[in-house]
C-alpha cells in the first residue's frame, strides 16, 4: 500500500484569464477556494517577473484567506527572494524563467547554476521555507539537488505528457528512474506539467512520488465541466492510479 498522492492545484490560468480584459474577475483566490472544497492537498502559483497572469496582490491574498499550503514557484531572483522571505509560503518551487517563453518550457538547470542558486536555496531554507527544484529527470540535475540541499524536486512531465501515448514509455522509464534516484538520496519526488486525466495514471502510479502539481488542464476543463468537477476527476485518476 503505498501513500496517498498529493495533488497540488495551479491557478494561475485562473489569472491570465481575468488578466486578458482587466478587472478582478474570475478571482484567483475563489479558484483556491473551490480547489480546497474539491480536494486539492495545496495550491501553487507562479508569480512570473512580467506579472503576466498572478501578481503581487494575490500571493497576499492567497497567504492570508486560504488554510492550504501555498506553494510560490518563482524565478532564482533577488526580486522573488524578497518576496517569497516576505510572505513565508509553505514551499517555493524554484523554476526556469524566461520571458519570451508562453510557459516553462522545460526544467531548471541547477546543475549549470550551483553558485547563483547556493544563497538562495539557503536563505529560503533559513526562513522555514520548503525548497523545491523544477527539474528534468536526469542523473545531473538530482546530484545538484543533493549539493544544493533542495528537500524536494520537481520532475518536467512535458516530455512524457506530449509524446503520443504509444512513444511515451522510454520517458516514463526515464521518469520512474529519476524518481527512484531522487527518493534513494533521501529527496522528495513531486511531478507536473502537461498532465491530464488522460495521461496522469502512469505517472501517479510510480510509488516514491508524493504530489503532482498541476494547472492548466484542469482550468481548462473548468470551462466545459466546471472547476470543483474538474478537480475531483483528477483526483479520482489519480487514486485509481495508486
Amino acid at each position: 500500500m503505498t501513500a496517498r498522492l498529493r495533488l497540488g492545484v495551479n491557478i494561475d490560468h485562473v489569472a491570465t484569464i481575468r488578466n486578458a480584459r482587466g478587472g478582478g474577475h474570475p478571482d484567483p483566490l475563489r479558484a483556491a477556494e473551490i480547489a480546497a472544497a474539491a480536494g486539492a492537498d495545496g495550491i501553487t502559483a507562479h508569480l512570473r517577473e512580467d506579472r503576466r497572469h498572478i501578481t503581487d496582490d494575490d500571493i497576499a491574498r492567497l497567504r492570508e484567506r486560504i488554510a492550504l499550503p501555498l506553494n510560490l514557484e518563482m524565478a532564482a531572483t533577488e526580486e522573488m527572494l524578497a518576496i517569497a522571505l516576505k510572505h513565508r509560503p509553505h514551499a517555493a518551487c524554484i523554476v526556469p524563467e524566461r520571458r519570451e517563453e508562453r510557459t516553462t518550457e522545460g526544467g531548471l538547470d541547477a546543475a549549470g547554476q550551483i553558485a547563483t542558486l547556493t544563497p538562495i536555496v539557503g536563505k529560503l531554507r533559513d526562513a522555514g521555507i520548503r525548497v523545491s527544484l523544477f527539474i528534468e529527470p536526469t542523473a545531473a540535475q538530482i546530484e545538484a539537488a543533493v549539493k544544493l540541499g533542495a528537500p524536494v524536486v520537481e520532475f518536467h512531465t512535458g516530455a512524457y505528457a506530449h509524446f503520443p501515448e504509444a512513444d511515451r514509455a522510454p520517458e516514463l522509464r526515464r521518469l520512474t528512474d529519476a524518481v527512484a534516484l531522487a527518493a534513494k538520496n533521501g529527496i522528495e519526488p513531486h511531478a507536473g506539467h502537461g498532465l491530464t486525466t488522460a495521461n496522469v495514471g502512469p505517472v501517479a502510479a510510480i510509488p516514491q512520488i508524493a504530489e503532482l502539481n498541476i494547472g492548466h488542464y484542469l482550468i481548462g476543463e473548468a470551462i466545459f465541466i466546471g472547476l470543483d468537477a474538474a478537480i475531483r476527476e483528477m483526483r479520482a485518476a489519480m487514486d485509481v492510479a495508486r
